[in-house]
């Protein structure tokens, strides 16, 4: 079993930035996916973000991308999530994931979740 420890979220004004952390640990596969979701009130959990380990490959939803930047410390085992021009309807809880082999995008089957962190965009 996986164990997540997230932090970063917060309140932040429209146009302002935050950085999400999430440091893993428990695994022994040499290859997975860590991937960065959200879900706002009311509204379906949406993938946001997936780093692949094997060769450090990135995806990102088409709401975030050119905003959002996911990124990796090997050394700590913890993932990053840099969120720029951040806009209200990036209100969510924020939630890291870990799958075992690779990023599927679109696939919202992973084998662990973090406990999630909250995001609100307000002025």
């Amino acid at each position: 079993q996986v164990q997540f420890v997230e932090s970063g979220g917060g309140l932040v004004q429209p146009g302002g930035s935050l950085r999400l952390s999430c440091a893993a640990s428990g695994f022994t596969q040499s290859y997975y996916g860590m991937g960065w979701f959200r879900q706002a009130p009311g509204k379906e959990r949406e993938g946001v973000s997936c780093l692949d380990s094997a060769d450090g490959s990135t995806y990102y939803g088409d709401s975030v991308k050119g905003r959002f930047t996911i990124s990796r410390d090997n050394a700590k085992n913890t993932v990053y999530l840099q969120m720029n021009n951040l806009e209200p309807e990036d209100t969510a809880v924020y939630y890291c994931a870990f799958r075992a082999g690779f990023c599927i995008a679109g696939t919202m089957q992973y084998d662990s979740w973090g406990q999630g962190t909250q995001v609100t965009v307000s002025s």
